[in-house]
């Protein structure tokens, strides 16, 4: 697998549109670091650790619905393996004039875009949601 981070904001979206409950996905500590911080956000409702059948470690992602409707309406990512997005603090966008959020990882851990500028550090633009 190339792109972990895509594959993972991909079985999110996908499990979205059919209104799934759950979704799992192999586990890393960068695919945690992103999903902790869309928890943080209300995003999902949360993860939780265990194995598949093969042993392998995965992540239960449990997603959110309101009123029957995704909670995520939009997951983009923006920094990809063959074209990566590095940005200041001056240049981290804001997804929607400050309704959404961006996910950036920076030398002070994975954060929102938020987090970051009050911390005056930038980063690779993961993904953008809304």
């Amino acid at each position: 697998m190339n792109d972990p981070i895509g594959d993972m904001l991909t079985r999110i979206r996908n499990s979205q549109m059919r209104g799934k409950s759950t979704v799992s996905t192999p586990a890393s500590k960068l695919r945690g670091w992103v999903l902790d911080v869309l928890a943080d956000e209300g995003y999902i409702r949360g993860y939780e650790k265990g194995t598949d059948s093969a042993g392998h470690p995965t992540l239960e992602i449990s997603l959110k619905y309101y009123d029957g409707a995704p909670v995520i309406r939009e997951l983009k990512r923006v920094s990809k393996p063959g074209r990566r997005v590095y940005m200041g603090v001056n240049d981290i966008p804001q997804v929607r004039q400050g309704l959404g959020v961006s996910i950036v990882s920076t030398s002070k851990g994975v954060m929102t875009d938020a987090s970051a500028r009050s911390q005056n550090v930038g980063g690779e633009v993961l993904c953008t949601v809304f």
